[in-house]
This record gives structure tokens, sequence and C-alpha cells, in this order.
């Protein structure tokens, strides 16, 4: 038989075949020529993510791939804003807002270019804010607790520094004319705002007082009086440079412009003695005698009487130390402004520029309420930081601002125990279809969000001040933990609030303050170059995406020309 003939029998057996079936009694759907898709195109979940294809597809066509199509740049640091913070602050906001709390975004959650950043350090596999920034900002990785030189300076060092400093974003574009500032919700000296415009061997050096003698006789100057002195020591590196100085300058950290001496006490000074000079020093009046036509503010009234039309630099410290977090804002005794009304009043002071600006901008507490193992303050400020970063949205043009929003490393911070879908994201762990909470192997109940370290347990809530916590300081105030004793082990939350401003979660290592972690953090951005935000980057790679968008190097060569 030859294999024709076969083919053919083999197809009429087929159909025989077939009709055989069809006259079963069942009646069989004749498949379709390809997947009907009208079910699945009408379910929300679907359309939802359809039309963020759709919208990030419309970014990418529209965006401005050239170098220096960069007018703007503001840098966005969430100090310690790991990804789990990111995740459990959306849920907490949306849930703040009535929703389930899952489905939400923050407002950088929105931008259309997302990418990863490796955080460790030249010699440490977890970092910390002085190597992380000093990379992000200058486009080299270094050692721990360094900032603005390379791995070759030995920490503490201060002769090891010689032929070791590096050029930041910031200085460059104030070498090429563009109108400079930096925010910071923790000291305007602290690792991650210093990195922007110091050079030290140690992140420490805040005021002279944190120095070795013998990196003074060496010549290495403190940080806090480098800010002051930033325009004559970067114009005193190059020849025929003349700059006009940091435009902005707002946060905490008074104490290190200020000499040990009450008699400098600002009104809301938390110390006996503010200050924390031992030079006799004011850099403060140093600061307003080099700028005649600049302003300082140390409080909100302060604030609110900016005129952002007026000229000259403006210099605003707000605390002795620290600003307060966002949650306990309001206890501030001369008043502070938040983070998102900085960060509006800096863009509307540096965008009278022509030639465009360059803005860096730390939430710095919310590494700090991390390291209480406070996840409401936390997550609290970075709501505050998502609200800020939505104000820099919709005060600027997407065509010729570059806005990228980043951490300098993460934290030791869980989101987990499968709770149920819209569990409050501060609360405790009930599970899918359950109505009682679920208990642990121990028998009692836990929390969704924890640290793998940290203080532990505590409760400064209202409900737990007959056991004496309240005395120690406001529930609002996450560094309330360091007044208390560790907390070892687990503790019985059955009758606890644990969405209470004032509860610290549980830790697995009992430990004074937890510590960083060694993951990749998200990078997110917009505006022209954001496109080279992409898969997972060193982190040093931050700046060379902002100096190609920007065009800093080659703007820096025409200035000088």
């Amino acid at each position: 038989m030859n294999r024709s003939l076969s083919a053919r029998l083999l197809s009429l057996i087929l159909l025989s075949l077939l009709f055989l079936l069809g006259c079963s009694g069942e009646e069989r759907a004749v498949p379709s020529a390809q997947p009907d898709l009208v079910g699945q195109r009408d379910n929300s979940w679907y359309r939802l993510s359809a039309a963020q294809i759709a919208d990030a597809n419309n970014a990418f066509r529209s965006i401005n791939t050239n170098a220096g199509a960069a007018k703007n740049i503001i840098l966005f640091i969430g100090d310690g804003m790991s990804l789990s913070t990111v995740t459990a602050a959306r849920i907490l906001e949306g849930q703040q807002k009535g929703m389930s709390g899952e489905e939400n975004s923050l407002s950088f959650g929105r931008f259309p270019f997302t990418g990863l950043a490796k955080t460790y350090n030249v010699d440490a596999q977890t970092p910390d804010s002085a190597g992380t920034m000093t990379a992000i900002i200058s486009g080299v990785k270094t050692d721990i607790g360094v900032i603005g030189v390379d791995e070759n300076v030995i920490e503490g060092d201060c002769s090891s520094m010689a032929g070791n400093t590096l050029v930041t974003a910031l200085e460059l574009a104030e070498i090429a004319g563009l109108s400079t500032g930096i925010i910071s919700t923790a000291r305007i000296t602290h690792a991650t705002p210093a990195a922007t415009y110091a050079k030290a061997a140690s992140r420490d050096w805040e005021d002279n007082a944190k120095m070795p003698a013998v990196a003074i006789e060496q010549g290495c100057e403190d940080i806090a009086s480098q800010l002051v002195n930033f325009e004559d020591n970067l114009e005193a590196q190059y020849s025929n440079l003349d700059i006009d100085g940091i435009d902005l300058v707002m946060g905490g950290g008074r104490r290190h412009f200020l000499p040990a001496d009450a008699a400098f006490n600002s009104a809301d000074a938390a110390s006996a003695v503010e200050g924390d000079r031992t030079d006799g020093r004011n850099l403060i009046a140093e600061w307003q005698a080099s700028y005649p036509s600049g302003r300082y503010i140390e409080d909100q009234q302060g604030f609110d009487a900016l005129q952002t039309e007026e000229s000259g630099p403006v210099l605003g410290l707000f605390n002795e130390s620290h600003m307060r977090y966002e949650a306990d804002r309001s206890n501030d005794i001369a008043g502070e402004p938040s983070l998102t009304q900085m960060t509006q009043k800096a863009i509307d002071i540096l965008d009278n520029n022509d030639r465009g600006f360059f803005l860096m901008v730390e939430s710095g507490r919310i590494d700090h309420g991390h390291h209480a193992s406070s996840a409401y303050n936390a997550l609290t400020d970075t709501i505050e930081f998502s609200n800020a970063i939505q104000a820099a949205v919709d005060s600027t043009n997407p065509s010729e601002t570059l806005i990228i929003v980043t951490a300098d490393h993460g934290h030791v911070f869980t989101i987990a125990g499968y709770p149920k879908r819209g569990n409050p994201m501060l609360g405790k762990v009930i599970y899918p279809g359950a109505d009682k909470y679920a208990l642990a192997a121990d028998g009692m109940p836990y929390t969704t969000l924890g640290y793998a370290n940290g203080p532990g347990f505590h409760d400064f809530s209202a409900q737990a001040n007959d056991q004496g916590f309240h005395s120690l300081g406001s529930v609002t105030d996450a560094d309330t933990v360091y007044g208390a004793e560790l907390f070892m082990g687990r503790a019985d939350l059955s009758a606890v609030d644990t969405q209470s401003s004032g509860f610290h979660q549980e830790s697995s290592v009992p430990m004074r303050s937890e510590t960083h972690s060694g993951e990749d953090v998200p990078v997110y951005a917009r505006g022209p170059g954001a496109h080279l935000v992409s898969g997972t980057q060193e982190q040093s790679g931050i700046f060379h995406v902002m100096n190609y968008a920007g065009n800093l190097v080659v703007k820096v060569k025409a200035a000088q020309q």
C-alpha cells in the first residue's frame, strides 16, 4: 500500500471517530482559531495592568534620550528605604486612604523607569550611608565611614586624603552655573547630605570637637566648616573659578555650627548648651558675614516668611540635632517645615536660574525609625517622602527635569506571616478567611512587620502609661526606645495595640540599634535620561545617569572657557 493511500485511509478513520463522538449525545464545542480573551479583557486586574504597560510604553516613546537634555536634576534619597519599606509604606498609605492598601502606589511608584542598585561598600558587604552616598553623588564606590574620598583613604587618617578626594555632581553643577540646593530631615552635616559638599576621612567629623587633634593639626576641616566655606574651598581648587556658593541648605544640626556656650543657644535648644564647637567659632555668624544678602532661618515662622523671588542664598537649621519625625513634627517648640514644604520652597527658589538647578533631597529619618525598630515612624516618614516627590513632579516640567528616587541602603525589615488581603499593615497577622489572630508555635500572636535585629518589643502607647513608658518621651518619637532596656525574646501581643505610634516591633537578635541590610535597593526615574535606569547596576552608576542627562562635565568645560 502506497503512502498516499495510507494517508487517505487514516483521514477517513479519524473523521469516522469524530462523527461517532459527535453522535454520542454530548455536544462538543468547536475549537476557536485563536485564544478568546473577551472574559479576561473585562477583568479589572487585566485592564489595570494593560493600562500601566501602555503608560510605560508612551513614556518611553516620549522621553528625551539625548545627552544634556535635562535642565534640572532632582535627586531624592530615602535613607534606609529598602524595597520592603516601599511596599509597607505603599500599603499603609493606601489603608489611610480607605483602600485595602495593596493596590495603592506611592508617587514614585508610577515613574516609568525602575532599576536596582548594588549597595555594598568597597570594604563592606553591608554598607553605611557615607560610602553609599559618596558612590551615588561622585560615581566612585568607596569604603564604609568615609565621605567624598576614594577607597585609598584610611578611615580616620587625615594624612591619607591627599590626592584621593572626589568631585561631586553638586560641585559640577555649581561650577557649571546651575543653582544648587541640599535638603535633609537629618543633620545637614550627617553622612548623606555631607557627601554632596564635604571631604572627610571620617563621617563623624561633623564639628571640630569630633575630630582628633592630629587631624586638625594636619589641616583637615570639619564638615560644618566645609559647608560654610564651600565657595572658598571650591574656588581654591581651580584657577580662575568664580562661583556663588550653594544657594539653599535646609535641615537640622545647629549644634555643629555653634560654640559650646549657652549664650549662643537657640530658642528651641533641647540641651543646656546647644553648641558643640570647642574652637569658639559661630559658623552661622560666619555664613551671614560671607553672604550679607543671605537669609538664615531656624523655625516655621522664618520659613513661611521666605520670599521665593528674592535673591541671596538661604540657610535653614531647624533643630539642634536631627529634625523631628514627621509624626512628631507638631511637638517641635519653634515649629519645623515638612519635607514637602521644604522641597516645594526649594524648587520655587532654585528655578529662578535660567540655566537650571541641581537639588538633593534626603528623607533622613526613615533610617532612624528603622534603627529604633519603629515601623510606624519609618513608614510615616516614607509616606511624607512620597508627598515631597509628588510636589516636585507637580512643580517641574518632565521634558526638562530628571527626577531620580532611590535609597542609599536597606534595613533588616520584613513583611511576612501570610496576612489576609487588607490586613492592617501595622497590625497582627490574621490568615485569609479567618477572624482570629494567627498564633506562632509559642501560642502567641505576631505582627506582619518585624526586624531581624534591634531593640525589640516596646510599647510607649497611651495604654502603657501606667507602666511609666510615657515619661521617657513622646510616643511619636521613635528615639524614645533608647531610654529603655533591650527586650529579649518574644512578647505576648494579645492585648497590645501594635498600630499605635508608640509600638516598636519585635526583633530576632537583640541589639541596641537595628542594623542596615546588604540587599540591592530600587531606583526610580522620570524625565530626560531616565531610560538609563534599568537592570541591576552599581550604585555609582546613578552619578553617571545624572552626568549624562545634565551634561554636567561638558557644561563645566564650557563654563571655564
